[in-house]
Parts: structure tokens; sequence; C-alpha cells
């Protein structure tokens, strides 16, 4: 089976040259070469394909009929490696690109929308797709291809594929009822919050891990256990609990009707990291908001 030759774009802008201008001399000062360097170009194109393109007399200069043949694959050839060049091109330079980013929901619905807002209006071309998803959920897509980078609860600092950077550790406080005797109370502790009805968070939440961790081997008064944190609001608000939760959740709570206070519990904290691949970089895009992420959410103050 005979060898694909290595054509060169030289080779074959020389090659069209010459087919249109049908002259050894007009051609190559068109392609801004010596005639004998415009000469070499077109014998080592007809070494490389193994046949004669043209032929030559004292004359004139015409395409064989495998020269007639190669000249439309020539101009296909070059019409693909300018648009794979031009596209190319747009990628570096930002003009278009995709990312696929995964969050926690907290952060995709309270922070990234303003980051999203702040990076598309610098790079209008560039499509960011996201996934909202819980920290194990998020990890998994990462590791799978499926996402660039995730802001996750959980490094998996112990995965060797993986590599987590650590962004900010996220403080808890106490959601309650306006009315409630803990709005007022002078000093919060846990042995104040363990006796009033909890709403907990699911257990594979990262919230309700950070709590878990912290409290045990106390145990909560817990009356609801959900999903999402609008439904812990809604329930809060209706007077049916209290709850404690991050502050990068806080404006789920933001109502007159109810009152948030910080915790003073050293220990109970949730860690946020930006976790990608061990292996391989980022696309341009992707490193673009990437940095603009760690920039962002890394220079938080989170009390």
């Amino acid at each position: 089976m005979r060898k694909t030759p290595d054509l060169s774009t030289r080779q074959l802008r020389a090659f069209l040259a010459l087919a249109e201008h049908r002259n050894f001399t007009r051609a190559a000062q068109t392609s801004h070469l010596s005639q004998p360097a415009f000469s070499a170009l077109i014998r080592a194109l007809e070494d490389a394909v193994g046949t004669r393109l043209f032929d030559r007399d004292t004359r004139s200069v015409q395409l064989t009929p495998e020269g007639r043949l190669f000249e439309s694959a020539a101009r296909r050839l070059l019409d693909d490696m300018g648009s794979a060049m031009g596209d190319l091109a747009d990628h570096v330079e930002r003009r278009k690109g995709r990312v696929r980013i995964a969050a926690l929901p907290s952060l995709a619905a309270g922070w990234l929308p303003t980051v999203f807002a702040e990076f598309m209006q610098a790079w209008p071309g560039i499509r960011i797709d996201l996934d909202d998803a819980l920290s194990d959920a998020c990890i998994a897509l990462v590791r799978s291809g499926q996402a660039d980078f995730a802001l996750a609860a959980s490094g998996a600092t112990a995965d060797s594929d993986l590599l987590a950077r650590k962004l900010c550790t996220d403080r808890f406080h106490l959601v309650c009822r306006a009315d409630h005797p803990l709005a007022r109370e002078p000093r919060l502790t846990v042995k104040k919050i363990a006796p009033w009805p909890f709403i907990q968070m699911a257990r594979n939440s990262s919230v309700r891990q950070a709590l878990d961790a912290a409290l045990h081997p106390l145990r909560l008064n817990a009356v609801f256990e959900v999903e999402h944190l609008a439904t812990v609001m809604g329930l809060v608000e209706a007077g049916l609990g209290i709850s404690v939760v991050p502050a990068l959740t806080l404006f789920h709570f933001q109502r007159e009707t109810l009152v948030t206070r910080p915790l003073p519990l050293p220990a109970l904290t949730r860690t946020l990291y930006l976790v990608q691949r061990r292996e391989g970089s980022l696309s341009v895009a992707a490193q673009t908001l990437h940095d603009l992420v760690v920039a962002r959410l890394g220079s938080l103050q989170l009390d």
C-alpha cells in the first residue's frame, strides 16, 4: 500500500499559482519567490505525488490530466486548512469556544451567575454549559471528562487523577423566623439550638455532611429532611422549624419574615474547592473562566 505523501501548504499554493498563470516567472512573482525556489517547490510536489502535474515546453505550461485531477483536491485542502486555522485562531483569541462547568446548586444559583455575566460580557462568543449538582456528582463529571472543572465541597484529594485547589471556607448561619426566640438570643450555642424543631438537608449534601461532622455526637431535633434550600426556606418561613446553612446560601433567606445569624462555632465550616483533572490542560476558554472563578471566589470574605 502506497504511503500518503506529506504535502506542505507552500507546495499547494505554488501548484495553484502555476495552474492559474501557466508561466513559471509570473507564478513565482505572485508567490513572492525566486524562480529557482519556485521551480524546486513544484519538483518536490511532483516527486511527492509520484507523477508529473505539468507539461512544460519553451512556450507554455499546461496541466497534465493528473494535474487537472489534483487541482480541485488542492483547492479543497487549502480551504480546509484555512478553515481549520481560522477556527483555531477564534478559539485561541476567545472569539468562540465552549466551557463545561459543574457546581454546587448553592453556587450555581447564588454566586456564579454574576461571574458568568462578567465572563460573557468580555467573551460573548464562548458558550458556558452548567451542571448544578451535589459534590460527588460534580467530581464524577470532571473525572469522566463531561466537565472541564467543578466547584465542589469535597476536594477528592486522595484521588491521584484529580487536582483540587482550595478556594474559600464557607461559615454557617442560623436561619429562623423573625419572631422566633432564637432571633433575639444574646449568645447562640449548639445546646440552645438542639431542642428546637430542625429542618435538615439530605444526607448526601455537603451542608448536611459538614453539620453532622461538626456536631457529632449531638443529635438535632429533625422534623424534615429535604433536598433543596428553597424548601428549607419555605418550611422555616412557615414556622415549622429552624435550620443552619452556609453563608453562600443566604440569598435564599433574604426575607423580612426571616432572621439569619452567624454561628460562633469554629469547627462548623464548609471548604470549597475547584477540582479538575490532573492530566491534560484546559482549553483557552476554560482556563479563562477558571482564572476568573479563582479570582472572584477566592477573594470572598465569608463571615
